[in-house]
């Protein structure tokens, strides 16, 4: 389910997701279709990850990757689940083909 909250989501993202909403900041990016595809691929590693397991491993591998770059913003980036998301927002297929923990290839 997709909401709009400007409000909730720091200047520096357009979107969050938390199981089962896509949180955007405006309402351009319901047609953003790259940016829907990233979040749709949140969804279903919290799905498969039962979002509890899902924050509790991106907190812990953000954490440990702020200590190895020492810069949130690459921390960030680096975390598996933003990996695979990034890696595959263009395709807007690959949830039909992706396989089960998918992220897992992106540690």
């Amino acid at each position: 389910m997709i909401i709009i909250v400007p409000q909730i989501i720091s200047k520096r993202f357009c979107a969050v997701t938390i199981y089962p909403f896509v949180i955007l900041k405006n309402q351009q990016s319901k047609n953003d279709v790259v940016l829907l595809n990233h979040e749709y691929i949140h969804l279903r590693q919290q799905k498969e990850l039962l979002w509890l397991f899902f924050f509790l491993w991106y907190g812990i591998e953000y954490l440990l990757r702020l200590l190895y770059y020492r810069n949130s913003y690459l921390a960030y980036r680096n975390i598996s689940f933003e990996r695979e998301a990034y890696h595959h927002e263009f395709d807007l297929e690959y949830l039909q083909n992706r396989k089960f923990f998918g992220f897992l290839r992106f540690i």
